[in-house]
This record gives structure tokens, sequence and C-alpha cells, in this order.
């Protein structure tokens, strides 16, 4: 019987090169923030836990505008106000459609680290710096045709740390800067942001890099 070989193959994978940069970032346009707040998810949970019987209660509670504010705003384990960290991340792979990177990639490839946890929620937070929140107040329209007044914290002057971590040998610093300057110019965070899913936003939460 004729012997058969067999050709050995060596794959080599490199590991991730793996970079941290971090940005100072400056609100050029308020910030608006939205958290679905523990009390509404609270009722949510106890109307479907109810069943049929929840569809018989008619009585709507008065509305406190105090606590609709506070439970709108992404409070951290330690006490501080911050933004998702997911906000600034989704803005850069939205900004690759400007440029033609495949999102794709950019989804594997670039991450904003966070500073600290939502005590309620467990969301990764990025700490606003400085600045302070005001109430504000909004009439909407619902999908119903329903007028209803929405209170929400705004900040008229914002700044944050950010730290970005991404994959060397997809992006370069320079790369990063630029993606995350278009993220601010041209998509936004937040409420009414430009690149909103539901309108065309209102110019708010759009940023800029800052020097140090």
């Amino acid at each position: 019987m004729p012997k058969t070989t067999t050709k050995e193959e060596r794959v080599v994978i490199p590991p991730p090169n793996l970079q941290v940069v971090e940005f100072h970032i400056i609100g050029t346009a308020p910030y608006v923030q939205h958290k679905f707040s523990q009390k509404a998810r609270e009722t949510m949970k106890g109307n479907q836990a109810a069943g049929p019987k929840a569809k018989n209660k008619r009585n709507r509670e008065a509305k406190d505008f105090a606590a609709l504010y506070k439970g709108a705003q992404h409070i951290s384990e330690a006490g501080w106000v911050g933004i998702p960290a997911s906000a600034f991340r989704s803005a850069m792979i939205d900004a690759c459609r400007l440029v033609g990177f495949k999102m794709t990639v950019a989804k594997i490839s670039v991450f904003v680290l966070h500073d600290s946890i939502d005590k309620d929620d467990g969301t990764p937070l990025v700490k606003i710096t400085k600045g302070k929140p005001k109430q504000h107040e909004a009439t909407v329209r619902l999908e119903t045709g329903v007028a209803d007044v929405r209170v929400r914290p705004m900040w008229r002057e914002w700044e944050c740390k950010l730290k970005i971590q991404f994959d060397g040998d997809q992006f370069t610093t320079a790369d990063v800067s630029n993606l995350l300057m278009r993220a601010g110019m041209q998509v936004g965070v937040g409420e009414g942001r430009p690149y909103s899913k539901k309108s065309h936003g209102q110019g708010w939460g759009t940023f800029r890099l800052g020097g140090e």
C-alpha cells in the first residue's frame, strides 16, 4: 500500500492590538437625557404581571414632575450623573457610513471604556465632569395623537473625559480622533441629536474635541 503523507500547516493568529486613547469632550449644544426610569419599569412589570386585570384600571396618577426629572437621569453607583458609554460608541459606528468604513468591522474594533455603572440598571456610564442639569419641559405628540408634557434633564454646557479602546490593526489614533469628531459634529448623543432614529433631531447633543 502506498504511504500517504499529510502536510502540516501552521496558522499563526496575532494577539489583539488593542490601544487606548483619551479625549476631552466639550458639548457644542445642550445635552438632553432620557433614561427609562426604575418606576416606569416597575409599573410596566406590574401591569404585565396583572394581565387582563390591568386593563380595568382607569385611575390616572398625578404626575410628579420632580420625580420624572430625577428618574430620567443616569445616576452612577458613586452618585454622579453620566452619559451611557454606548451613546458615544453608537455615534462613532454611525459616523462610519460617512467615510465608507464597514460598520460591522467598527462594531468589533471600537469601544468606549466606562467610569462606572448606573446604580439601577447597570448601564455603563461616562462621567459628566463639568456642567449641571436643569429641568426641561417639552410638549410632545404621542403616536395616539394625544399631546403630552415630558420632563427631561438638560445640560446647556457639558464636558467629559472619553477613553476609547480601539483595534490598532484597523484604526490609527488619528482615525479614531477624526471619527469621533465626525460623530460629535454630525451624529450627536442623547435626545434630539442630529442623527435621531425617530426624527431629524433638534440639534442637541453635538460636541467637539477639546485641547488640554
